[in-house]
């Protein structure tokens, strides 16, 4: 386990045109099953750290999808077709996508909603819950052989061949833009966040923690919290085994750079070789904070989450769902963390924010690893 403090950091550099935040949150709004996910402030569990409190906004059951990543799918795929209709072209004939499980099922429903046909390619060994979720959506699972990264190649190559239009989270050479209104999608949760904080008269968090994987919910983390005029740190948390985004910020250039893993952390959604490109440019100038973590704490904070001290509620996180207070109580517990937690002056005045990006999308693994079933 490892951490870099960003030598490249320049959180107010490089501003672009704000996105269209209002249109992305009333587009969501617009949606039959959207309600704004939970933020639940847990004292106990920031007690049991030496913390003032951490929050953790929950998306367990955004859209029914069990994860976050709808947010970002129907964005970009809203906006793609809008595009189409504006330039008097015909839509696509199919959408596709790679994915370790949660964005994939997330496009699948995004093109149903559309009336689009969907392929998704996944690898053959994730978890057959989640291969049959995103068959659940009416979607084609496609499964390769290897890594994510190998299904984005497989995806790129099939979806340039037949004429589908891919609907990624992660840019690379000649494929940006899209990968972009995914992350501005994202922007929601983190809107609901600020409005959820100030209906409960809550501090401002000190510290947000975003999980990795290719960037893009750390990118939109980046985007927001620009604009606030008292910017919280922000770290990135990656398994020891998938990080990515490690390795290109401590590149003497900090430019991408692959993970150096295998890619076969239990956090099966960050399970990510290559940085997004599209995504790598927020984070090389407004992340304060990369590191990584072994698996076995993303185990004890999902029995944390799930299993709670007194007065504290009952959250149901999946793996890389609950990556987030992962790496909180890495950071506060092990000694390899010891000068990150000096540095972020981590204290009992302390306010943490991180973000449950999914519930238990693999239910077998959640049993084995919460001691009982996931919440109905």
């Amino acid at each position: 386990m490892r951490f870099v403090f960003n030598p490249f950091l320049r959180p107010d550099d490089g501003a672009t045109a704000p996105p269209p935040r209002a249109a992305v949150l009333e587009f969501h709004r617009s949606l039959p099953e959207y309600s704004p996910t939970p933020l639940h402030a847990c004292p106990g569990l920031a007690r049991s750290l030496g913390l003032g409190n951490v929050y953790v906004k929950d998306e367990s059951r955004r859209f029914g999808l069990k994860a976050f990543k709808g947010l970002g799918a129907s964005w970009a795929l809203h906006r793609f077709l809008l595009d189409c209709r504006a330039a008097g072209a015909p839509p696509p004939p199919a959408v596709a996508t790679a994915t370790d499980g949660n964005h994939g099922r997330a496009v699948a429903w995004a093109a149903r909603r559309a009336g689009l046909p969907a392929t998704i390619f996944i690898p053959a060994g994730s978890a057959p819950a989640r291969i049959e979720a995103i068959r659940g959506e009416g979607a084609d699972a496609a499964l390769v052989e290897g890594t994510y990264d190998d299904a984005v190649r497989r995806c790129a190559e099939e979806s340039d061949r037949n004429g589908w239009q891919v609907i990624a989270d992660t840019g690379y050479a000649q494929y940006m833009e899209i990968p972009r209104l995914v992350a501005e999608g994202y922007s929601t949760l983190f809107m609901e966040a600020d409005t959820q904080l100030d209906a409960s008269s809550w501090p401002r968090p000190d510290l947000v923690i975003v999980q990795g994987g290719v960037g893009a919910l750390a990118a939109a983390a980046v985007e927001h919290y620009r604009r606030h005029q008292a910017r919280p740190a922000l770290a990135v948390v990656e398994p020891v085994d998938a990080d990515c985004l490690l390795e290109s910020i401590a590149s003497p250039d900090g430019r991408p750079r692959p993970a150096r893993g295998r890619q076969a952390s239990i956090m099966a959604g960050l399970n990510c070789g290559s940085v997004s490109l599209a995504a790598w440019p927020a984070l090389r100038r407004g992340i304060d904070l990369f590191f990584s973590i072994e698996d076995r704490f993303a185990e004890e904070a999902m029995r944390r989450l799930f299993l709670p001290v007194a007065g504290d509620p009952s959250i149901e996180a999946g793996e890389s769902g609950a990556a987030g207070l992962a790496g909180l109580i890495a950071l506060v517990t092990d000694g390899a963390f010891r000068g990150a937690r000096e540095k972020l002056a981590l204290s009992e005045r302390t306010v943490v924010m991180v973000i449950n990006t999914e519930g238990a999308t693999d239910p077998a693994a959640f049993r084995r690893i919460a001691g009982r079933g996931p919440l109905p």
